[in-house]
């Protein structure tokens, strides 16, 4: 008897044994329903039961002559089950077998890649807590622009994966389903309540109006889904491997000791995990793109769409897997640098707190235009000079004392200002 899946790794479940095991499982849960409305003798499928086994590299050998996957299977089945073996796949058409057993391995797949992505989630929670009142500069278009908190940074990640888990959720309905109507999809030679009992035995719903297959829209579907796992993987990536340049540093992927960086620098240390996360999402988002092309089948069915899933859903899968694995060791490792966000945060005498004192000059009465005048004059007196320090020119600015004193002006240069409404975010995502 085959046994039931135990949440493998991800290569196990697409390997060709797995693969006629979940054959196998079909073949079974159908000829169980047959006997239960009694079509079949229910002695036979317990002899079928006891007996049907398969041997991968026999059912190759068989596939050379005869040139069909399925009907190599079946006749090193019937090696192993003998006459009872007439009662396999019986009303059934190739498509019954290969979408069910497809939706289980996709199903398996699905939830290994949810089970990584919890883990992701309290990763990306725990570092998002440790460092909700670390300040650090915020960016737009790669320049600075106004204090923020790393916590808050990774708060964002921790929003957009707990979305991804909600979606995946979802797509587990969506592809948690089988067929068992035979050719075109028109039960001609099997009834829907074997359909219906065999897809409750292997944990699957039958398929709403399937045609010969079951339509590519559900898969287009899953490996969308997936494709936007990696693309948010690459964006967390991307954002490290910019926040570790050395010019920046204020994070840094984890150095194992005894690893190097460059055969000709000794001094590297580079982001090869967030590097190489960036080219996988490129791969799976192009196979977004092929399962997309899949959808548009000849009339009830054709075969154009197998030899590209034969690649992609596999290929797709072991990606996000794997991807889901390097960034939560990326991110439970992060190596933080408080220091240098401090540092980077008063760079230019603090040239990021320029609204502060442009919203201070106005609700003192200043014309917006000429205040927005007077603290950009500043700023950019300020900007990109060794000694340039904007905190130092506003405060000796006449046209600024006279409406600020002091203290108000130390107020606009406080961080904390910005980080007023940040338990608000925390509460929302329960952090």
């Amino acid at each position: 008897m085959i046994e039931r899946y135990t949440l493998p790794e991800m290569g196990n479940l697409w390997t060709e044994t797995y693969k006629l095991k979940t054959w196998l499982q079909v073949e079974i849960a159908v000829c169980e329903a047959q006997a239960e409305l009694g079509y079949i003798p229910a002695q036979a499928v317990e002899e079928i039961k006891a007996k049907a086994n398969f041997d991968p590299k026999r059912v190759l050998e068989i596939e050379a002559e005869v040139r069909h996957d399925v009907i190599a299977f079946l006749t090193n089945v019937n090696e192993y089950v003998g006459d009872a073996g007439r009662y396999i796949h019986l009303g059934l058409t190739s498509s019954d077998v290969l979408d069910t057993a497809l939706g289980l391995q996709l199903v398996a797949s699905l939830d290994l890649i949810s089970q990584y992505l919890e883990e992701l989630i309290q990763v990306i929670r725990l570092k998002a807590r440790e460092h909700r009142y670390t300040v650090m500069t915020g960016r737009s278009h790669g320049i600075h622009a106004e204090p923020m908190t790393f916590g808050f940074k990774l708060a964002g990640w921790l929003a957009e994966v707990l979305r991804h888990q909600e979606r995946l959720k979802v797509l587990r309905e969506t592809i948690a389903v089988g067929k068992i109507s035979g050719a075109v999809g028109t039960y001609a030679n099997i009834e829907p309540r074997v359909e219906a009992i065999a897809c409750e035995k292997l944990g699957l719903k039958p398929d709403t109006a399937s045609t010969q297959v079951i339509s590519r829209d559900r898969h287009a579907d899953y490996v969308q889904q997936l494709a936007l796992v990696a693309a948010s993987i690459e964006r967390f990536a991307v954002e490290i491997r910019n926040l570790q340049r050395t010019d920046v540093l204020e994070v840094e992927e984890f150095f194992a000791k005894g690893q190097k960086g460059s055969s000709a620098m000794p001094h590297k240390r580079n982001p090869i995990r967030s590097e190489r996360l960036t080219g996988m999402a490129r791969l799976v988002r192009s196979h977004a793109g092929a399962a997309l092309e899949n959808v548009a089948l000849w009339h009830e069915r054709d075969i154009s769409h197998s030899s590209v899933e034969r690649v992609i859903l596999p290929d797709a899968c072991i990606l996000t897997h794997f991807m889901l694995v390097e960034i939560t060791a990326l991110v439970k490792n992060l190596l933080v640098y408080p220091e240098n966000m401090a540092r980077n945060l008063n760079c230019y005498g603090g040239v990021v707190f320029s609204q502060k004192v442009l919203l201070a000059l106005i609700d003192k009465g200043m014309n917006r235009e000429e205040a927005y005048a007077i603290v950009q004059e500043s700023a950019h007196t300020a900007w990109n000079k060794p000694e340039g320090d904007f905190h130092a020119l506003i405060t000796q600015n006449p046209r600024v004392t006279q409406k600020l004193s002091p203290t108000e002006i130390a107020a606009c240069f406080d961080p904390q200002q910005h980080l007023r409404h940040l338990d608000q975010v925390y509460q929302r995502l329960g952090i």
